[in-house]
């Protein structure tokens, strides 16, 4: 062979391999994707960021490694992820605590909007008025009628200021025009707790800690913040079809990565999502935990960001919680 022709065939071929190498470089994924999950583990958050993980990790080939972060209502792993090159391998599965941030701290070390790309919310968990039957209290028109024969006189629990339980509670107390008091507990097994011996009057309660009770008549459901039923209790109003409209309240869980990841990765990771909800597994899971499977594309998810950011901050205000 001539040396020309070698030296054209030599070149030919080391472009041919530099192009195979630049495509395995390119393919996404090809190494494990850190999960940070701004919460402890065995959070509800975390619990379906496993779930979600395991099936994406199955379907895309790599390991979705799970890195809590927690502390600080979230804001330690929201700023890990703001910091983070955006190249995919590092995301987020966080709460809608994301949009009450902005409203309970004075100043946040990232930009909750600017420095995060939604890439879809993954599941809504709904909320359930529960009252003790000792109250004598059957429907929802009944609790706002003795708030309002009496001012001042019912009162209802929460899991803590500015939580989802206390803001759904908020919601519907402004939606209601009632008077009735905060009584924040550590956690929700508190405030159970004392519902079940009806020293405090009502709770927003997560499903899962009390479906149990709510099935065997220890607990009454008067109805359900979100904005539509839960699967978990599809007998249950909402709140708006008991009689008080503007009174939804929304606690998600949702999937973000950093600001500048390349959108053809954010596509890929919702399309991702969606495949794993609906799974059998992840179904079954879901209606266990009292969770509602939900999505947007990602453009949609951004501009419900921003929306709920500016709600959070009207509700934040209006309960009265000074920023931290």
């Amino acid at each position: 062979m001539p040396i020309t022709t070698r030296r054209h065939a030599l070149v030919a071929t080391l472009a041919f391999c530099t192009a195979l190498g630049a495509a395995a470089q390119g393919a996404y994924p090809n190494k494990p994707i850190r999960v940070i999950v701004p919460f402890a583990a065995g959070s509800t958050t975390d619990i379906i960021a496993r779930a979600i993980a395991d099936k994406m990790g199955a379907s895309m080939g790599q390991t979705l490694v799970i890195d809590n972060r927690g502390g600080a209502s979230g804001t330690i792993g929201q700023q890990a992820v703001a910091t983070a090159a955006p190249d995919g391998y590092t995301i987020m599965i966080h709460s809608s605590s994301h949009t009450v941030s902005p409203s309970t701290f004075a100043k946040l070390p990232f930009d909750t909007v600017g420095d995060f790309a939604g890439v879809t919310p993954i599941s809504s968990l709904p909320n359930a008025l529960v009252i003790s039957p000792s109250k004598n209290i059957k429907t929802l028109k009944d609790l706002i009628a003795a708030a309002k024969a009496k001012p001042g006189s019912v009162n209802f629990a929460s899991a803590g200021q500015g939580s989802a339980t206390h803001l759904n509670a908020e919601k519907f107390k402004m939606a209601a025009n009632i008077d009735a008091t905060n009584i924040p507990f550590k956690g929700s097994a508190e405030a159970v707790t004392e519902v079940l011996a009806g020293r405090v009057d009502y709770y927003f309660s997560p499903i899962a800690p009390v479906i149990g009770q709510i099935k065997d008549g220890q607990l009454l459901a008067l109805a359900v913040g979100s904005p539509k039923r839960a699967a978990a209790l599809p007998d249950v109003p909402t709140t708006a079809e008991a009689g008080v409209p503007g009174s939804e309240f929304n606690f998600w869980i949702g999937m973000m990565a950093p600001a500048k990841t390349p959108r053809d990765i954010v596509n890929r990771l919702h399309d991702e999502v969606v495949k794993a909800l609906a799974s059998p597994e992840v179904k079954e899971r879901f209606l266990k935990l009292g969770a509602d499977a939900w999505t947007l594309k990602p453009e949609q998810f951004d501009a419900y960001i921003k929306e709920e950011i500016a709600s959070n901050a009207k509700l934040v205000k209006a309960a009265g919680l000074t920023p931290q």
